[in-house]
């Protein structure tokens, strides 16, 4: 069977600068940096107490077939992005209905949020008292499963990838597959996590908080900054976004995959230069084609090293510039990955490069154009957009700028 040609026709964005489509590429642009007071939880007894939390966000607006007080923050989040996608897409979801669908959601931590919420009450009532409605609420199948019930898609087959911070790259892969192989006429994929005071408490055990911002490949940069949200983009044949006049934002070319289980935390560099090639042949594109690369970037010392000379392991002595969107977002854990890929879809669509913002110097050992505080217009080919998580899963997408004559 031929292969098909897989474009992106729609974005549904949650993220801390902005939500939808629209608004997030206003904020790519202006390199707004969505960093506040933790609000969602009791940061009391923490050194440093900020991250990157979605704001006017209201469910019912999105979810009309499910008692919302059914729904964890982060069900809700991917239910949301993926009516966004829909909605984005030109399409209906009574247009999904009667064909092959997949639903691949990827996640660090699940429902984590309302686990917190959860243990705090069997403290202070005692296990007996637990609120049943809260329990049903933890299985982190539900970030898919309730997608599809929600979104009634009988033929859709729904998964949930737990592997972390490249989640979202896993899940857009698993799409790209069904998707150009005939398995699935279409598929909504990406990440959605919430914030959790244990994960946030993880990182600050740690040592990786920063202070005040998130600088990746600043000299000075301290670590990160937790986040929230949700990415979910929709896929679907070129034969079909054709036949329907459907708007591409861009093409999936290829991905790659790899676990080297090098470090519980830390990044190997031969392994993340190999996940990066191993996209690029899938794709097939030459390293020097390649004008963009999203990293993974978390602004930790270890990482963004380690990260860089990855990159120019692979493409040389003058990479192409390198820029790291969770000096914006925030680490958004399992959605991470997945708001790079829109961010880098849409940077393909309309011709610019987001910037690395809270940017002052660049430490000499990263060696990289991070393109430092203000975006940048360029006719942008082909992007590749990285995730990296702990235990050495390490996944790369490979998208390129729609046209007639690609291949």
């Amino acid at each position: 069977m031929t292969a098909q040609r897989v474009v992106l026709t729609g974005l549904g964005v949650l993220s801390s600068i902005g939500n939808g489509a629209a608004d997030f590429t206003r904020a790519l642009r202006e390199g707004r940096c969505g960093v506040g007071p933790i609000t969602l939880f009791d940061a009391d007894g923490f050194r440093r107490r900020l991250a990157h939390e979605v704001h006017d966000f209201d469910p019912s607006e999105w979810i009309h077939h499910t008692p919302v007080e059914q729904l964890g923050r982060a069900t809700q989040f991917s239910i949301a992005a993926a009516r966004m996608a829909v909605r984005d897409a030109g399409l209906e979801t009574e247009q999904l209905r009667g064909s092959r669908g997949l639903v691949t959601i990827g996640t660090t931590d699940g429902e984590a949020r309302e686990l917190d919420q959860l243990i705090e009450a069997e403290l202070a009532d005692g296990p007996q008292n637990l609120d049943p409605t809260a329990v049903r609420r933890l299985p982190a199948h539900r970030l898919a499963l309730a997608l599809v019930r929600e979104l009634r898609l009988p033929r859709a087959v729904p998964s949930v990838l737990g592997t972390a911070c490249a989640a979202g790259n896993y899940a857009i892969g698993d799409g790209f597959d069904a998707v150009r192989s005939g398995e699935a006429d279409w598929a909504l994929v990406g990440g959605s996590d919430a914030l959790a005071r244990r994960t946030f408490a993880g990182f600050s055990r740690l040592g990786l908080v920063a202070s005040d911002r998130c600088r990746p490949f600043d000299a000075e940069r301290e670590g990160l900054l937790t986040a929230e949200g949700a990415g979910v983009l929709l896929l679907e044949t070129l034969d079909s976004a054709r036949a329907r006049g459907a708007r591409i934002y861009a093409e999936l070319l290829g991905y790659g995959l790899n676990c080297d289980a090098h470090h519980p935390t830390a990044p190997d560099q031969e392994s993340v230069t190999r996940c990066m090639g191993l996209a690029l042949a899938d794709a097939g594109v030459k390293p020097a084609e390649v004008d963009l690369v999203s990293a993974h970037g978390t602004g930790t010392k270890t990482n963004d090293i380690t990260e860089t000379r990855a990159v120019r392991a692979l493409f040389g002595d003058r990479p192409p510039r390198t820029v790291a969107l969770k000096s914006m977002l925030g680490h958004s854990m399992g959605a991470a990955s997945a708001l790079g890929a829109a961010a880098s879809a849409l940077a393909l669509a309309h011709g610019f490069i987001p910037p690395t913002v809270n940017h002052r110097t660049t430490d000499p050992e990263c060696g990289i154009d991070c393109v430092p505080n203000q975006a940048v217009e360029a006719p942008l080919r082909v992007v590749v957009n990285n995730g990296l998580a702990f235990g050495g899963n390490n996944a790369s997408v490979v998208l390129g700028r729609y046209e007639e004559d690609h291949r």
